[in-house]
Order: structure tokens, then sequence, then C-alpha cells
């Protein structure tokens, strides 16, 4: 019910100064979006639009699912049946400029980052309300805002084509204003632009927050997220000594534990576990229906998303992860390898969508231990993993195994892809009747999506991706 009186709450505040808009586009005109800005005169006001830029996150086309499935689908992971056809060309990494796929998530996460810069942008001094709270939500905005642009550089970003850069490729617009009239058709930023302006955006959030305006519900973003995400960013980039130390203040804040194998179960049907660090927030009145994660993984109406085997085989035979997350043929020709223990719920898909979680961020803290040469303190941090798994715990910390871990931790929560791409594998091949994208080489132009079409038509600043 929260949410939906923060749908309700935001709705009447954009409608009192525009008079034409609904949940798939905030796109006012500039005398309406000054309109819009003048409205905001209060705290209240302040977290109503940020409360926008979170129920965005949690749509289909972002968090909700797609952009969870995008690592998946791609990888030797899962693949698309087909069922109801959604993802297949995903799947088989045959997108066009013309697919919704990516104009669809280009666009949401767009709008989400337009929330964090009318939240960021607003000055302090116009606000009536707690200072304290006011710098707190404004912390929260720039993380989302962020975040929002690390994963637009993970789809679109062409850091891992062949011939274009490396950080020097392009990656994407990185937009800090919410319908600047200087800066309408902005160009795309090169992938070391957007990662110095992902950190300094983090660094600023974090120095803005203070913990006593946490929510306790692990809904909303914390100083101690930041962290976790900027960790998340910096391994991702190689940057190793501070994936390092941004794990470390996480894992030693003490305020999460990694969940236990008899509690493990629990991480994707209960609210606010002590390993969940930032998770978005569904329930039975306000949830994605048969567009939710559940559906995909195995609801009936839909049900594309099939676990492969090379995935299930690569468990231990008494891997609580194994047991709980998976269900199996067991012989039978009918049934498939399924995803049943995360988001479980299909009937009535009210799960939160854990975004980051303390198990993530304690793998990030080995890998980058083991990248500066701190082998044993990287073994120490891996082995926290399976020893509350049920599983045979690691003789040595290696990147195969911290990449073997990595993959029976966060299956099906969008990962992979990722992981295969930031350390220069190209996709295994494991079931070629199922992968039906052949052979991927690391480095093919398949590696980032195309530039949504629309977006090459509208802004003639913004240009298309290598092989497109």
């Amino acid at each position: 019910m929260k949410k939906i009186f923060i749908k309700i709450f935001f709705s009447a505040l954009i409608l009192s100064v525009i008079s034409a808009c609904n949940d798939e586009g905030l796109d006012p005109t500039l005398s309406q979006a000054k309109d819009l800005e003048a409205s905001i005169n209060t705290v209240n006001d302040l977290r109503t639009v940020l409360a926008g830029g979170y129920d965005r996150m949690t749509s289909v086309s972002y968090y909700g699912r797609d952009l969870i499935i995008f690592g998946e689908v791609r990888t030797d992971n899962c693949f698309s049946n087909a069922n109801s056809n959604r993802f297949v060309s995903v799947g088989q990494m045959s997108m066009l400029p013309s697919d919704a796929y990516a104009s669809d998530t280009w666009t949401r996460i767009y709008q989400a980052i337009g929330n964090a810069n009318i939240v960021i942008n607003k000055s302090s001094s116009q606000l009536s309300g707690d200072t304290g709270e006011i710098n707190h939500i404004k912390g929260q905005a720039l993380i989302m805002r962020a975040l929002g642009h690390f994963d637009l550089v993970r789809i679109f970003g062409q850091q891992f084509v062949d011939g274009q850069g490396g950080m020097s490729a392009l990656g994407v617009p990185y937009v800090t204003t919410f319908r600047d009239a200087n800066n309408l058709y902005p160009s795309r930023n090169t992938v070391q632009e957007n990662y110095d302006s992902i950190i300094n955006d983090l660094d600023n959030a974090i120095s803005l927050m203070n913990a006593s305006y946490d929510d306790p519900s692990k809904h909303y973003l914390t100083s101690l997220s930041a962290h976790a995400i900027k960790a998340r960013v910096a391994l991702y980039f190689k940057k190793y000594q501070i994936a390092e130390n941004e794990a470390k203040i996480v894992v030693d804040s003490g305020k999460y534990t990694v969940a236990s194998a008899t509690n493990y179960a629990a991480t994707f049907k209960t609210d606010s576990t002590p390993n969940i660090i930032f998770s978005l927030d569904f329930n039975a009145n306000d949830n994605l229906g048969n567009n939710s994660l559940a559906s995909i993984y195995r609801g009936s109406a839909y049900g594309d998303i099939v676990a492969l085997k090379n995935l299930y085989d690569a468990y231990d035979t008494g891997d609580i992860r194994k047991t709980t997350t998976f269900i199996a043929p067991n012989g039978s020709s009918t049934l498939e390898y399924r995803n049943i223990g995360k988001y479980p719920t299909v009937a009535t898909p009210a799960d939160d969508v854990p975004i980051v979680r303390i198990e993530e961020v304690v793998l990030i803290y080995a890998e980058a231990l083991l990248n500066n040469g701190k082998a044993a303190d990287a073994l120490i941090q891996l082995n926290k993993i399976p020893a509350n798994r049920n599983a045979s715990t690691y003789t040595a910390a290696t990147m195969d195994n911290i990449l073997l871990e990595r993959r029976r931790e966060l299956a099906f929560e969008g990962f992979r892809f990722d992981d295969l791409a930031r350390t220069g594998k190209s996709i295994p091949l494991v079931d070629p009747v199922r992968q039906k994208f052949g052979t991927i080489n690391y480095g093919s132009f398949k590696y980032a999506f195309p530039i949504p079409q629309s977006e090459v038509g509208a802004n003639g600043n913004v240009k298309q991706n290598n092989g497109y």
C-alpha cells in the first residue's frame, strides 16, 4: 500500500503542472519542466519525486525483469525456449536497433535518472524541512543516478568490443540535468568519462548521507549501499584497490551477515533479511503479475527462461542452492531445469528483488584481494559463501574458483554475462541446441546492445554502436 500511495501522490504532484503525463514517460516541455521544479517546495515533495525514481526501477524494463534476464539469457546459465516469444532476440544475440528490449530499457533507465536529477538539482535553500534529511534524499538520488548510468554502460557501452578503444570507447550520455535547454541532445561520453562520473556521484552521495536517516526496510539506498555499488563498479572496471577498500567498509560494518544454509531460501521470499543491503519492494497489491521474474522463470503463462543443465551440474550434490533453487527434469522428457527458489511466488509475485546483498560484496572483496596479491585473505572471504551453503570449501583462491562461486551464488540475478565480459571470456557454448547464438567470441560487437534506433533518429549526436 505504501508504494501505491507514493504513486498516487507523485502523480498528483506532476499533474498539478503537467496536463498529460502517464507512467510510461515523463517528457514535459521546457516550460512545464520549470513549473515542475518550482512545485517542489518541501522535503516531502522531494521525497515523493525520488519515490517516482524507485518506482521506475521496479519497471519490467529495468530491475523488475528485463535487466536481470539480459545478464542470464546470453550466457551458459540460461536460454529462452520461446514459449511466449520473449527474450528470443536477446538470447540468440540477434538484436537489431529496432528491438524493443533495447529501446524500452534505455528509456526506462533514463526516466529513473530524470527523477534523480530533479532531486539532485533542486536547491536546498528553496526547500523547507530538515537539512539532514534533504541531504540524505539527495544522496539517494546520486546513487540512483550513478547506478542507472552504470547499468546503461554495461549494456550499451563499447568497452568490450574489439577495435573500439576500451576505456576510451563510446559509453552512454551521462545526463545530469532534467530537460536542460542547453543540452537537449547530449552526445555519448566515453566509457572512462562514464566511470569517472559514476564514482564522483557515489562519493558525493556518501558525503551527504547520514545513517540515522536510513529506512530499516532496506527498500531505500543508504551510504553503505553506495559503498557496495562503488565496489561493484570498481571490480567491473578492474580498479581492484578501490574495490577492496569499498567492500571492506561494507563487510567490516557488521550490519549484514551471509545467510546460513538454513536461512538461504528466505533471502528470496522474506523482506529485508540480514544479508540484504538494498532490494526493490513488491507486494501482493503492487507487483508485475505475468511480467514478473517469477513468471518468466517458471510461470505457466510465460516461463521462457530455462536453466541449462551445465549450470545445474556446477553445484555440489548437497549444496543448498541446488536443492532449493532448482527443479530438475528427473528423467521426464517434458520438464526442464527451472529456477524455483529465486523470485519464487508465481500466482501473486510479491517477492522483493534483491539488488545488492552481502554475499556479492564478500565475493567482490575476495576477487579484489586476490588481484591485489593477498591470496590468503582472499581465500578466507571466498570460503564464507560455500561454508554457508553445505558445499565444499576451496583450498585456494583463484580467479576460476571465484568466478565459479559467483556463478553458483548469483545465478538468475543477472551477473553472469558481465562476469564473462569483464574477465575477457568468450560465451561458453555448453548446449549448441539451446544456445542458439552459436560461437560468440570475446570482442564481438554483440557484447553490446544496439543503441535504440528511436534514439539515434531523434538525437543526431548519438552514434550507433559498431556492427549495427
